[in-house]
């Protein structure tokens, strides 16, 4: 935790007063700029570009009850290799999965640099004691989890518990070692923008090293306006600290116009320097499939088709 907040934490009511001297939201506002920059389009060899940036920033993610070591293994080696037809593709960010298949993942991925996160903290409701959650992270690290996308306490976040939401947060940072923490907010239950920006603040406070919109699991997941807001928070949370936070939006991104909108949001919101898969995300699984072949179209000038790649 940056010294600077270090008041700011120092009791629930500091807290308190923090978050909620946060300037409010302009909601009109915010889903217009959104909306205005999801509109600009881009040139070919920048498309190009924006869909091989787009491909090396994907969280490769199975997240079902019906998953299999097979299953992942197959995941895995997409990752690795998304086009087999072209070895030029860049590979995934990371793979995505439960803690009992870190194991399965990280020896799917092997040397090649993808790295292996896994959901943890009872994910993705977040209903669990603490001494729960806490198991769920250490099973994965000690498994060889690269990254742990912890879930929030919703119900205390909502119940204006802010304290044991930041508390939970950095009690997990500390499980994680040396994996790099990604704290998911679910949006879609915040019920309004200023809650989001709320929360924001709390993750990047508490210490986070990516705030995430959704688990992917509820009706509205990751959309231009939350994540505008997101990347605002972590653009002004480096201004006034020096730390730089990651976004990662999840679910419901599946093709590759909505990648590209994202990705000009970023450029234009938190700016180049977030343009990297060490700072920007996607959770997907979908994605990958339409991005290999609108990529494969920009190459041979033909639309392959969706039996083209592999489904997931």
């Amino acid at each position: 935790m940056p010294t600077a907040f270090a008041d700011v934490t120092a009791s629930d009511s500091t807290l308190r007063r923090f978050l909620h001297g946060l300037p409010g939201v302009d909601a009109v506002g915010l889903e217009a700029r959104a909306a205005s920059l999801g509109t600009r389009s881009i040139k070919t060899t920048a498309k190009a570009y924006a869909i091989d940036l787009a491909i090396s920033m994907i969280d490769l993610t199975t997240l079902e009850g019906a998953d299999t070591p097979g299953k992942v293994r197959a995941l895995g080696a997409k990752a690795v290799n998304p086009d087999p037809t072209d070895r030029g593709t860049p590979r995934t960010a990371a793979v995505c999965v439960y803690p009992d298949m870190v194991a399965t993942a990280k020896a799917a991925v092997g040397d090649s640099g993808v790295k292996v996160a896994s959901v943890a903290t009872a994910f993705p409701a977040g209903r669990a004691a603490i001494d729960v959650k806490l198991g769920d992270v250490r099973e994965a690290v000690a498994a060889g989890a690269d990254e742990i996308d912890m879930v929030i306490d919703r119900g205390a976040f909502l119940a204006g518990d802010y304290m044991t939401v930041f508390e939970q947060i950095r009690a997990v940072k500390e499980a994680c070692g040396t994996a790099r923490l990604k704290v998911i907010f679910e949006t879609g239950e915040l019920s309004t923008y200023d809650n989001i920006r709320r929360a924001s603040w709390i993750g990047m406070i508490a210490g986070a090293d990516f705030i995430k919109t959704s688990t992917g699991k509820v009706g509205v997941n990751a959309t231009p306006a939350n994540t505008l807001l997101m990347l605002e928070a972590v653009r002004d949370f480096r201004a006034q600290t020096g730390v730089q936070i990651g976004v990662k939006p999840a679910g419901g991104i599946r093709s590759t116009k909505d990648a590209v909108k994202f990705l000009v949001l970023v450029n234009e919101t938190a700016g180049p320097d977030w343009l990297d898969s060490h700072w920007f995300r996607f959770g997907a699984s979908s994605l990958l499939n339409d991005l290999l072949m609108q990529r494969q179209k920009l190459a041979t000038g033909r639309y392959s088709g969706p039996d083209y790649v592999t489904v997931d």
